[in-house]
């Protein structure tokens, strides 16, 4: 009890930390109603127990796409029930449920999981693991049939489902309502890559992306009314400092208009005012917060990268030992060559480097631009931003990155290759 004792006391900063968590859904989403809208008008038909169209909704990270689905989703429901449709809404995250046997099993499960179910409903008896695709196939086409009235599936992070077990799924969901009678499939596809598109077969993409929609990011002014739609709620009344909630905007809408990074950041620069004591959150807090939350995020993602990629970073971090703070793609794939060669890998081709650089930029590891050079063609630029000396701290507890041979890299060679 005496270690606690502290915190058993009242608190003063949060009335509920909850509800600037992601998983937090709000009744009313701003500035996103025009989406919704839409969403809301391509679904309508399932309320006439009609087919309604695939969507594929695109859009950066935290720009309300999942939100704004799910909400829908919801009303939906309501909508149907109240003039005795059948309607389901499934929801699964393609990141964590990403093969064509757990999409199909997970949507079995959670179609017989519905609260709303009653008693004499159809159950289906799909193992998690174990039987044939085309077996599972059939059993969730037959349950769907057995169910009736429209169900429509949700698959976020779709691009990960398509890039890990490629667009067969896909293929097989979007041709059901073909063996179907009774019943009707819908597939809402949220994406937050626009390319990914280019890894579907076109009889696919044709069937899938009959309606598509763009999430813009949030500005500056709109992260503001988020964040104030939740401090109302989150904290106890004339613990904001008034420059806390625009400062907190500010620095997610510079970075992409990601509304979870500005709901981060409010919340880490309570937790840390709670921390210390302190009777008000202040921008001083915020600024402690953004460090915090970059320095950890980019510490889980260096640990998580795969062999090759660490490797490219690791070229990457001796351009700052040689005073070169910015440096082209070509100049690390010359670095990276030996140290491969010093790590005993296998020398990845250009291209692929060049693939793997796009992934640290977009990861946030590195920062790059695409500059061009007249006749010369065009290159990217990279250069670290804060935080070198603790991915390369976290780059060497990992045993092969503290070998011996890395240091016997001749930089002073490429100093002057460089020049």
């Amino acid at each position: 009890m005496g270690l606690f004792q502290k915190y058993l006391k009242d608190r003063s900063i949060f009335k509920n930390r909850e509800v600037l968590r992601h998983s937090y859904r709000p009744q009313i989403l701003p500035h996103r109603k025009e989406q919704m809208d839409t969403i809301a008008s391509i679904l309508a038909p399932s309320i006439r127990n009609e087919t309604p169209s695939n969507i594929l909704i695109y859009g950066k990270t935290g720009t309300g796409k999942t939100a704004s689905v799910r909400y829908v989703g919801a009303e939906l429901e309501k909508a149907c029930g109240s003039v005795g449709v059948e309607c389901n809404v499934v929801h699964l995250n393609c990141e964590i449920i990403d093969t064509q046997y757990r999409v199909f099993a997970q949507i079995a499960t959670l179609l017989e999981d519905d609260e709303g179910r009653s008693s004499d409903r159809p159950r289906s008896i799909i193992p998690m693991t174990g039987w044939p695709t085309d077996q599972v196939y059939t059993e969730l086409k037959n349950l769907i049939e057995a169910i009736g009235g429209v169900h429509i599936v949700v698959l976020d992070e779709i691009d990960k489902l398509v890039k890990k077990s490629g667009d067969e799924t896909l293929y097989n969901l979007s041709r059901i309502n073909s063996e179907l009678k009774n019943a009707k499939v819908c597939i809402v596809g949220i994406s937050n890559d626009l390319l990914f598109t280019s890894y579907l077969d076109h009889r696919v993409l044709s069937s899938l992306s009959e309606e598509e929609i763009v999430f813009p990011p949030y500005n500056a002014p709109q992260l503001v009314d988020i964040l104030q739609q939740r401090a109302d709620y989150a904290f106890n009344e004339g613990v904001l400092d008034e420059g806390v909630i625009p400062l907190c905007a500010a620095l997610a809408a510079q970075e992409h208009g990601d509304a979870r990074r500005a709901l981060d950041l409010l919340r880490v620069s309570g937790e840390l005012t709670e921390r210390k004591n302190a009777e008000m959150v202040t921008e001083k807090h915020v600024r402690e917060a953004r460090n915090k939350i970059e320095a950890d995020s980019l510490i889980e993602c260096v640990k998580t990268l795969p062999s090759q990629s660490k490797a490219v970073l690791y070229a990457m971090l001796l351009f700052p030992e040689m005073n070169k703070q910015v440096f082209t793609s070509g100049e690390v794939v010359q670095v990276y060559r030996d140290v491969a060669l010093a790590l005993d890998l296998d020398v990845l081709t250009h291209r692929r480097i060049t693939d793997l650089i796009s992934e640290l930029d977009m990861l946030g590891v590195i920062k790059a631009r695409l500059v061009s050079r007249g006749r010369y063609g065009r290159t990217k630029e990279m250069w670290f931003g804060a935080g070198t000396k603790k991915i390369l701290e976290t780059l060497q507890q990992e045993g092969r990155f503290s070998d011996e041979r890395l240091n016997q890299i001749d930089i002073s060679r490429y100093k002057t290759l460089f020049r």
